[in-house]
């Protein structure tokens, strides 16, 4: 007992200790970056309300981030300070991340309230994405087949769009395609007892060859490629909110139903009969069908409701952004959700805060290719995806999915 308590011990140590050095490495690195920059080179961050831009010298800011971030690299060796290496990560990527926008902006004015309003758009299908999987999860259903749910209601929704004439019709029929997809789901995993793996991968396939279908047999040859977005809605008062109005209070209709949803899960997972019950099925579905609850029903609910979700989110990218439909449109947005969702811990706050992240990354990549920044674009395509790796590696800690997560469950 002793001898595995002493490895895990060391494994630890040794995980530690690699982490430190690597992030070591990178704040030497960011701290000799800082000397590229004249004394000269400034930048000014745009759209603090009555403060108008603020001036930062370059090379100063690098330097002190650099120095931050190594002081930051070194304080979990010293036990005193009982520092985590999760804390060095993230020191070590906002000084990278905070360096990049500063050497991006150098010599001109950078809007941070734009970027971080654009963070909060492009992460709407994520953190959507990563509500209908926690809708799934929570029941103890897997669900890998948002991406499908996704890019199914993303086309549906585009075409009833153009056949009715009606955006919001158009909106209503892309919920329902993600459902419909939902019940498929749900039909495969909680009624035949098919693999939950297997049956999402079924689904994200289907979806491909169902909208490529659609698409060709009736959306290119009825020369229908385009359509009116979602309009922008200010509400009245909070939109004149310095900051926080641009950025909360200023959206399209979709981006203002997430931002609802995420309160509403929050209270109805922790603070509702609803939520008690979906719980107790997600860790205990035997326990809970001892005491009554219709676990069957539930899941199949629960999983419905997530693909109502997965539709608002594939939505989002014909009815909300483009205006349009093409070909894989969703781009791999439902898997980074689930990503977005195992790093909230399956919690509505804590995946919303995920899906900030991955929206951030997103739009860091889109102002540095208008900033003309001297960085492959290939590169800078990779960063959402790259951060999901990070996430999925384990740099948030262990996160504990609900104990019958994955598992079918037979009545007996």
């Amino acid at each position: 007992m002793r001898a595995a308590t002493g490895n895990v011990q060391k494994e630890y140590l040794l995980r530690t200790l690699s982490f430190c050095v690597l992030t070591l490495v990178v704040n030497i690195l960011l701290i000799l970056f800082s000397f590229r920059f004249r004394s000269d080179h400034s930048v000014s961050l745009l759209g603090f309300g009555k403060l108008g831009s603020i001036p930062i010298r370059t090379a100063t800011a690098i330097l002190i981030l650099g120095c931050i971030g190594l002081a930051g690299s070194i304080a979990p060796l010293v036990k005193r300070l009982k520092v985590e290496v999760n804390v060095t990560f993230y020191i070590t990527a906002t000084g990278v991340v905070s360096a990049l926008i500063l050497w991006a902006a150098v010599g001109s004015i950078f809007d941070m309230v734009g970027l971080v309003a654009l963070s909060l758009r492009l992460s709407t299908p994520i953190v959507l994405g990563a509500m209908a999987g926690m809708l799934c999860e929570r029941t103890g259903v897997v669900n890998i087949a948002i991406e499908g749910m996704m890019l199914t209601a993303a086309c549906v929704g585009f075409a009833a769009t153009v056949y009715l004439n009606s955006l919001w019709l158009g909106l209503l029929c892309a919920i329902l395609a993600g459902s419909v997809m939902a019940a498929l789901h749900a039909f495969l995993s909680v009624s035949m007892i098919t693999d939950q793996i297997v049956s999402g991968t079924v689904i994200n396939i289907l979806a491909v060859g169902l909208t490529g279908f659609i698409r060709r047999s009736f959306l290119v040859k009825a020369k229908l490629s385009r359509t009116a977005i979602l309009p922008i809605i200010s509400i009245p008062l909070l939109s004149k909110i310095p900051i926080l109005g641009t950025i909360f209070f200023t959206n399209q209709p979709i981006v203002f139903f997430m931002m609802i949803l995420v309160v509403l899960l929050t209270i109805a997972f922790f603070k509702t009969r609803w939520g008690l019950r979906t719980r107790a099925i997600g860790e205990h579905p035997e326990a809970a069908d001892t005491v009554g609850i219709n676990v069957f029903r539930m899941k199949y609910l629960n999983v419905m409701l997530g693909g109502a979700v997965a539709g608002l989110a594939g939505a989002w990218f014909s009815l909300e952004t483009t205006g349009s439909f093409d070909d894989m449109m969703t781009n791999g947005k439902g898997f980074i959700a689930l990503a977005a969702m195992i790093f909230g811990k399956w919690h509505p706050v804590g995946a919303f805060i995920g899906g900030l992240i991955f929206g951030f990354s997103d739009a860091l990549q889109i102002i540095f290719q208008i900033k003309n920044i001297p960085i492959p674009f290939q590169f800078l395509w990779m960063m959402p995806y790259l951060i999901t790796m990070i996430v999925l590696a384990g740099v948030i800690g262990k996160s504990t999915p609900p104990a019958a997560d994955g598992e079918p469950y037979i009545k007996r």
